[in-house]
């Protein structure tokens, strides 16, 4: 039995033509066959998962309703709260931490529309890389090449979706860590408005810059799970009080809405390699994108999300620094060390220029309901190669593959993740970019790519 789709698995599980039992056991095989050779999961839940199935079989055994999502098997980046599953947040640090008493917000909110969660997913020690190799669990392979990175620091959550693991993981994202896996295992993400989505039993790395979103093959899937972890949540995360009109029923209506769409020149191509600058070319061609929009401050913003990431991580992690350095990835710990350090006035000046940028982007939305720019540099480095070149220079891969992502994250944009169309190549994706709040237009322009082809996620090299 094989299933890709979110949309097709509900449906055949709604009209009684498959249970839900046995897309469940289904999926467990096939993580158990494949996942070997791409380490996207670091626990699987089979019993939860087919008592969670079962349920969903007697519902409609009883002639009860039941949910969009029923019978999907998802699952989330370790970094999400599973109730009796210790946290681990990709860390040594955290396997002796007491299990949660209860689940995410999110996870209860997908199990409430029947999706059924079968495992928690790799990624980089406290979201703070974008690579996925992890010095505790190992490396997540790409299932497009296996000798290369993830990406990250999501990349389970990305990796398990492109091999056909599952059709639906959730995964955070606070400089770039959904929209880079996506862009490098070829698969559609979605990173939400600041605040969108409830951070409620998420492990954080940076308050003010952490989002989560899903990961999906298709943008159908994508709005389908959008809508369903929608809601406000004041309660369990303050800044999560909005919620959008649903997406996926008025999905047809909005790719027919004209759309102005500018192209993000300046900071946000320098470096690109010759075959991201193509593919955002084939992007901004089916959407008409001529203009080229320079945000000049984009230089600054990015440094100065780097600024906020050091000190909050460093803050955050100061108790766990003085007992327990050494338990640290080495990658993270000499950065969280680095950003211990900094003064607050630096902190403080990096909170000062978000109002400077921010200005600055909302001048562009006068004149554009979108804007584009890639997702990475480059299309996926090998595993555990340190430098890579931008402009002939050698640049630290982990430092540099969230170049493009960082600036956008930084004020809090929606956007949607779209994989460019290359069969046979390694994946490369883009950002569509909206305007706070208005994930609807950048669905709207993935969901007409798609249709033109331009966009779509790449099939599994290993059939699931």
């Amino acid at each position: 039995m094989t299933f890709c789709s979110v949309v097709d698995i509900a449906g055949e599980v709604r009209a009684g033509r498959v249970t839900a039992r046995a897309v469940t056991e289904a999926t467990l095989s096939r993580i158990a066959r494949l996942d070997g050779g791409i380490n996207a999961f670091t626990a699987v839940t089979r019993e939860r998962a087919l008592a969670a199935a079962d349920a969903v079989d007697a519902d409609l055994a009883a002639g009860r309703p039941l949910g969009p999502l029923a019978g999907v098997p998802f699952a989330v980046k370790n970094l999400f709260d599973i109730e009796g599953l210790a946290t681990l947040a990709g860390s040594k640090i955290r396997r002796d931490a007491a299990p949660p008493a209860r689940d995410a917000t999110l996870v209860r909110r997908l199990e409430a529309a029947g999706a059924i969660l079968v495992g928690a997913l790799n990624m980089d020690e406290f979201a703070y890389g974008f690579v996925t190799e992890n010095a505790h669990d190992g490396p997540t392979r790409n299932p497009h090449d296996p000798t290369r990175i993830a990406g990250g620091s999501s990349g389970g959550s990305a990796a398990a979706v492109a091999a056909g693991l599952v059709p639906l993981t959730l995964g955070s994202d606070t400089n770039g860590s959904i929209r880079i896996p996506a862009s490098l295992c070829g698969v559609f993400g979605l990173k939400p408005t600041y605040g969108r989505l409830s951070r409620q039993g998420v492990f954080p790395f940076i308050e003010s810059l952490d989002h989560v979103g899903p990961f999906a093959r298709s943008v159908e899937d994508l709005a389908l799970a959008y809508d369903v972890l929608q809601g406000a949540d004041p309660e369990g995360d303050p800044i999560c009080v909005r919620q959008a009109e649903p997406l996926a029923d008025r999905l047809d209506a909005l790719a027919e809405r004209p759309l102005r769409v500018g192209v993000l020149g300046g900071w946000f191509q320098q470096g690109a390699f010759p075959e991201v600058l193509e593919a955002l070319g084939r992007v901004a061609e089916a959407l008409s994108a001529i203009d080229v929009i320079t945000l000049p401050g984009a230089a600054a913003a990015r440094a100065a999300a780097f600024c906020l990431t050091a000190f909050e991580g460093g803050e955050l992690h100061h108790g766990d620094l003085a007992a327990r350095a050494m338990d640290y990835d080495p990658a993270v710990r000499d950065r969280l060390l680095a950003g211990a350090l900094l003064p607050e006035g630096v902190a403080q000046a990096a909170r000062r220029y978000r109002t400077v940028f921010r200005d600055e982007v909302r001048e562009a939305f006068l004149r554009y309901d979108l804007l584009l720019a890639p997702s990475s540099v480059c299309p996926a480095p090998p595993i555990g190669q340190a430098t890579m070149d931008m402009d002939g220079v050698p640049v630290s891969v982990r430092r540099n593959l969230g170049a493009f992502t960082q600036p956008i994250s930084y004020v809090g944009l929606p956007v949607v993740a779209a994989p460019v169309n290359r069969p046979g190549q390694l994946p490369i994706g883009v950002q569509i970019i909206a305007p706070p709040w208005r994930e609807d237009l950048a669905f709207a322009a993935a969901l007409r790519l798609q249709r033109l082809g331009v966009v779509a996620a790449h099939p599994p090299k290993a059939a699931p």
